[in-house]
């Protein structure tokens, strides 16, 4: 493995016998976090209580990486799910000067990753338009979810390569690729619950193409297989990252 994914708010305050062998894996192995309640888009004031624990933890395990979903996820209490934040003019500034309060307590960049989403209310722009808005004037990174881009274009009747031709490659921080629920021919649900499907591979293929061989994590959340099977889907990246970088190789060689 290059690297691991975890998701701080389950180990901010570990202690005992698995905060040390927590440690232990942080000091051998490389790691970045992956939030799941800052609620950067939510109309509640930041938690910069959290914040302050957050950045105390990821120095304590020498973690550089932070990234949390372009969504929120509370309104007066937790909302247990990932909510879209409107595609407007005005969401982009509110959510671009949070992220900009979270750089500033966290001393680092972040990456922000867009998400699927099953209803767009208020929008007047496109997806990928408020994402490179946000990323423009947060001046922070992205966390590029591969399976999101083909949820949201088959929900969303969009082209997943058009969509992916128009993000900014020298933002993009790592990806994510997972599996996903078919509820219907033109409704798909990303559920990190299921295989990787042949589209969202080819996808991913399309990607190293265009952008390199970029670091990506598999996401599986529940309905957990034997290992070996998650073992041949991480397997399956490293043959694609291989097969591109030596394509690259190639061309530099005999270009």
């Amino acid at each position: 493995m290059d690297f691991w994914e975890v998701a701080p708010e389950n180990w901010i305050g570990v202690g005992g016998r698995f905060g040390k062998q927590f440690r232990s894996f942080t000091e051998r192995f490389p790691f970045v976090t992956h939030g799941l309640s800052l609620s950067l888009g939510g109309p509640a004031p930041l938690d910069e209580t959290f914040l302050q624990q957050l950045k105390r933890f990821l120095d304590t395990h020498g973690i550089a990486t932070y990234t949390e979903h372009l969504s929120y996820c509370s309104d007066d209490g937790h909302l247990y799910d990932l909510m879209p934040i409107p595609f407007t003019a005005d969401a982009v500034q509110y959510v671009a000067a949070r992220i900009r309060r979270v750089q500033d307590i966290l001393q680092r960049r972040i990456a922000v990753e867009n998400i699927s989403y099953y209803a767009a209310p208020g929008q007047e722009m496109s997806e990928i338009d408020f994402i490179n808005a946000v990323l423009d004037a947060a001046d922070c990174d992205l966390l590029l979810d591969v399976n999101n881009i083909y949820v949201n274009s088959v929900n969303h009747r969009y082209d997943a390569h058009d969509f992916l031709a128009q993000v900014p490659g020298e933002r993009i921080a790592y990806l994510h690729v997972a599996g996903h629920y078919q509820e219907a021919e033109d409704l798909l649900v990303d559920t990190h619950g299921a295989p990787v499907v042949d589209p969202v591979w080819a996808l991913l293929d399309a990607t190293y193409a265009r952008f390199g061989a970029i670091p990506t994590l598999l996401e599986r959340d529940f309905n957990i297989p034997p290992l070996l099977e998650l073992l041949n889907e991480v397997a399956r990246i490293a043959a694609l990252q291989a097969r591109r970088q030596t394509q690259v190789t190639h061309q530099q060689q005999h270009g």
